[in-house]
């Protein structure tokens, strides 16, 4: 038997959940990736913390440059 690729479960483990969510967030996912992560998040509450989690923290920190940004420079004198 020649040696081919394993097929690509529908249903994604947690580990490739995290790396496509933290993907998802740099990049616009593929629809199969997104229906895959979508589908998983509907029955592990800890991935669905995870990925709710990595949204908020991004926000927070385009919300921390933005505020950083708008003080303008510090002097010291």
């Amino acid at each position: 038997m020649p040696d081919t690729p394993p097929r690509r479960r529908l249903m994604p483990t947690c580990h490739e959940v995290h790396q496509l969510t933290m993907q998802g967030l740099d990049r616009e996912l593929g629809w199969v990736q997104r229906l895959r992560v979508r589908s998983h998040l509907t029955i592990c509450d800890a991935c669905t913390r995870f990925a709710g989690q990595m949204r908020l923290m991004r926000a927070a920190m385009r919300h921390l440059g933005r505020d950083d940004g708008a003080a303008g420079p510090r002097r010291e004198g």
